[in-house]
């Protein structure tokens, strides 16, 4: 039974506890030769509702009218409350940086197996201390690489979940802008593997507004395979090492900014070139007055700040193919776009170099 608690969730005080972000928490698993995952089982409903709370989520049905004993899926601030929990009872494991909690996911991580089952004796003693149930059917334990977070993890790599894709080729082309959001957010999980993601699905975002009509014209069917496409192509991300530098590849159009964040590192003995992000955006109506090189310079400062958590502290390279982005830069009198532009570029200048390579580096 699933209760509709929309209502409800209406006139709740929104819980701002953070949740972590996936793919910049799954980066703690570089390196590392051992990993196991586990599930807390139904994890929500591990957690006893307080009466008060237990009058708010009562369900009326034809038999009767029944009330919730604990907490179930689909109120508003669940996530929050479960999260909170969590790194409540593993402040420890969390503060040394081996172990990972998304909401109800446990991930543990070690580059030794006798460090590995320490960590998960420490672990699980934890769990049994609180009475807290794991799905020893989800559980996987000690492994190279496995699944985790909808991602195919290991110490060097992240790569999406090919069989969650297999299942998305499967079904037809949207038909309304229900089934062409539900795709969109499906691809948009993944947006970091795939390069130019909001550029291609622009025309598609635009069909799902409330004032537009829904219509697959052969442009939009065209944006449709092309992320099809990218979805299956994907490549594998690097693991981002911090002792080496990265190259930040960067390209503004009239469509949309994109960048590709790339790093060199030793695979099978080679040194070999690899990306360990994308990320890309749609212009706003204000930028699109922009000329080319004040375009570039937006893209940069804005791929610095989206890419803070990998570049902060790090040695880094910028290639642009927009020759004239270091004079605009060094403007003795610029604008006020620029001059904010300026401050947040020298927070980088230390460790940033900006290079020019002619042609259309981004493809």
């Amino acid at each position: 039974m699933v209760g509709d608690f929309r209502a409800l969730n209406t006139y709740t005080v929104p819980d701002r506890y953070p949740i972590p972000r996936i793919q910049e928490t799954l980066t703690q698993l570089s390196k590392a030769k051992y990993i196991t995952s586990m599930d807390a089982l139904k994890g929500f409903h591990q957690n006893v509702l307080m009466p008060k709370a237990k009058k708010l989520l009562r369900i009326i049905t034809h038999c009767g009218i029944y009330e919730y004993l604990r907490m179930p899926f689909g109120i508003k601030n669940a996530p929050s409350h479960y999260q909170r929990m969590m790194n409540t009872i593993f402040p420890t494991e969390l503060s040394e940086g081996w172990l990972i909690i998304y909401i109800d996911d446990i991930i543990i991580c070690s580059d030794s197996w006798s460090l590995h089952l320490e960590r998960l004796a420490r672990v699980l003693h934890k769990v049994a201390e609180v009475n807290m149930k794991i799905s020893l059917k989800k559980c996987n334990f000690g492994f190279e690489e496995l699944k985790a977070l909808g991602h195919i993890v290991s110490g060097l790599s992240l790569g999406i979940d090919k069989e969650k894709v297999a299942v998305l080729l499967l079904k037809p082309i949207p038909q309304n802008k229900k089934e062409m959001m539900s795709f969109l957010g499906f691809a948009s999980y993944y947006r970091q593997h795939l390069k130019d993601f909001a550029i291609l699905a622009k025309s598609l975002y635009r069909i799902c507004d409330q004032q537009t009509v829904f219509e697959m014209t052969q442009e939009r069917i065209k944006a449709y395979e092309k992320i099809r496409r990218a979805l299956t192509e994907a490549p594998l991300l690097l693991m981002p090492d911090w002792n080496i530098p990265f190259k930040l590849y960067i390209d503004a159009c009239g469509d949309g900014l994109g960048a590709a964040l790339h790093q060199v590192q030793i695979i099978d003995d080679k040194p070999t070139e690899g990306p360990v992000c994308f990320i890309s955006r749609q212009i706003k109506p204000t930028e699109a007055r922009y000329g080319a090189s004040q375009m570039e310079c937006l893209c940069l400062v804005w791929e610095l700040e989206k890419l803070h958590y990998y570049i902060d502290g790090s040695v880094f390279e910028v290639i642009t193919d927009c020759n004239s982005v270091k004079s605009l830069l060094n403007m003795k009198t610029p604008n006020k776009h620029m001059l904010r532009w300026q401050i947040v570029i020298r927070e980088y200048r230390g460790n940033m170099t900006i290079v020019h390579k002619a042609g259309n580096i981004h493809k």
